[in-house]
């Protein structure tokens, strides 16, 4: 399994492909065609399949792994698309699906610490199944759409609850409030993902536990919704939205605190852990 990692080195950010316990480096720091996802996999194969290089491997356990993100996505991200979800929530489910956009500055990478929000106490963790558009499109018709998937992520949509309330852009865009990663696999190997399983844990204690086959706008859904209004683009992400069981929904509130730590596992894809700073 090609597993894509973009990581920092000494002259910036760079895409690799994990083999074994090392990183093999598949492009120059950021720039080029650092977009297109389904060139990097092709890239990655053909690395991983060839006879060793010059140039060493990273070892895997000490990079400093950055959200794996290309440079210039955008950042979809879908709320409400669970029917328990919406249910905590105590809203109706939505008849299209609701959507808002992160900045890359929110979103850090496996490993690295989650930011506490100095302005509030109340951060939320939010895990999700992610997608990378690998072929971009507009008008993209529900039975294509899995055909421009390229990869598939975990993601932890981090909320400060208090801050949405009066501004949905504010509550989910603090800085490093949120996670990507630690990888992408391509869609080839991921399969059908139309019922993975997802769990988030606090402190290796399940809060989170669903099928993405509850979703209410399944995957096709949202890439043909976006595309109706945008062009996706090769590299962009869309995140498919998070189950029950989030601290906002608890009684009382489940916040998180600092030193705690955040995992969200995506069957099929990998775990991605975080602390609060």
């Amino acid at each position: 399994m090609a597993k894509i990692v973009r990581y920092r080195t000494p002259q910036g950010a760079a895409w690799g492909v994990v083999q074994g316990p090392g990183i093999l480096r598949l492009a120059h720091p950021d720039g080029g065609s650092a977009d297109d996802i389904d060139d990097l996999f092709e890239r990655a194969r053909a690395r991983m399949n060839a006879p060793p290089g010059d140039e060493p491997a990273v070892a895997y356990s000490g990079a400093e792994l950055l959200a794996p993100i290309a440079p210039a996505a955008t950042i979809w991200c879908v709320g409400l698309n669970y029917r328990a979800h919406v249910a905590e929530a105590g809203r109706e489910l939505p008849k299209q699906p609701s959507l808002f956009i992160r900045r890359s500055g929110s979103i850090v990478g496996q490993g690295a610490a989650l930011q506490w929000p100095e302005v509030s106490e109340q951060l939320d963790f939010e895990g999700e199944l992610a997608l990378v558009i690998g072929r971009g499109g507009r008008f993209i018709e529900r039975a294509d759409a899995l055909a421009h998937v390229a990869a598939y992520t975990c993601f932890n949509d981090g909320s400060v609850r208090d801050f949405q309330k009066h501004s949905v852009t504010a509550g989910k865009n603090f800085e490093a409030s949120g996670a990507c990663g630690p990888w992408l696999v391509s869609a080839d190997e991921v399969g059908d993902p139309s019922d993975l399983g997802l769990v988030t844990r606090v402190n290796d204690v399940a809060m989170q536990a669903a099928r993405t086959s509850a979703l209410i706008f399944p995957i096709d859904a949202l890439i043909a919704y976006v595309s109706q209004f945008a062009a996706l683009r090769p590299g962009d992400l869309i995140a498919t939205g998070t189950p029950e069981g989030v601290g906002a929904g608890r009684t009382p509130p489940r916040w998180l605190k600092r030193g705690e730590e955040v995992v969200v596992e995506v069957e099929r894809v990998g775990s991605l852990s975080n602390r609060v700073a």
